[in-house]
């Protein structure tokens, strides 16, 4: 009788368990500031893949478990978007900053990214039907990206690449929710399971100078993923207009 009635108090506490390892993403973040603020941009960007695996498996354990009928006074979607904040844009867009890898004046191009993210993260439509609603913020992935190819063809590159998807963020194109997509999720987790390793194997072994053969690999699942997204959305649209 008493494990009977101790089994609510028990899937109560998994539920708050789930909710500190959702939170635990600020410190890991923390974890990456301190590194991109010492010039280790490998450790900082290891610190934001774990921010990756955090965010990727703490809402399957979420709906696995019901937090939100087990604790109902956290709002779990709020926490996710604020450690996501932090973790996919502030510290990667602190990272390009501290890098040098913006031109003058570096302190106002961090102002588009930094904004227009927050406003798109802010947008009560910003997750709809397993799709983003502008580009996702992956500013993590893009730091990465900097640092390992696009920092040598020079800063002003680089910023038209912020700028670039900093107005995507606020403008209504959609990409692809990878886990949340009704059609094909099993081969975007895939895809981005099998991704992984090789980011892995570049931060590990070869930053910030993989050899091309490698770099182009990392490219394909990135690429897939823009392509496929453009794809969906349009024939959604176009389903939608009929």
């Amino acid at each position: 009788m008493d494990e009977h009635h101790d089994e609510p108090a028990r899937r109560r506490i998994a539920g708050w368990l789930v909710h500190v390892y959702t939170a635990a993403g600020a410190w890991v973040g923390l974890m990456a500031a301190i590194h991109i603020l010492s010039g280790d941009n490998r450790s900082a960007l290891l610190w934001l893949t774990l921010a990756v695996l955090i965010d990727a498996s703490d809402g399957w354990l979420a709906r696995r478990l019901q937090v939100k009928a087990l604790v109902p006074s956290i709002d779990g979607a709020r926490l996710d978007d604020i450690v996501d904040y932090v973790t996919f844009t502030f510290l990667p867009i602190l990272m390009i900053y501290r890098s040098g890898w913006l031109p003058y004046p570096a302190e106002l191009w961090t102002f588009f990214p930094l904004v227009t993210s927050l406003l798109a993260f802010a947008n009560v439509r910003a997750k709809e039907g397993g799709f983003f609603r502008g580009f996702p913020s992956y500013w993590n992935i893009v730091a990465f990206y900097i640092a390992i190819w696009l920092h040598a063809y020079g800063p002003w590159v680089v910023l038209g690449v912020v700028l670039a998807l900093s107005c995507m963020s606020i403008l209504p194109v959609r990409f692809v929710y990878p886990t949340r997509t009704p059609r094909m999720a099993f081969w975007f987790v895939l895809g981005g399971l099998l991704w992984l390793p090789i980011i892995a194997l570049i931060l590990g072994v070869f930053f910030p100078d993989p050899p091309n053969w490698l770099l182009m690999l990392s490219l394909v699942y990135p690429g897939f993923y823009v392509v496929l997204s453009i794809y969906m959305d349009v024939a959604d649209r176009r389903q939608r207009s009929r």
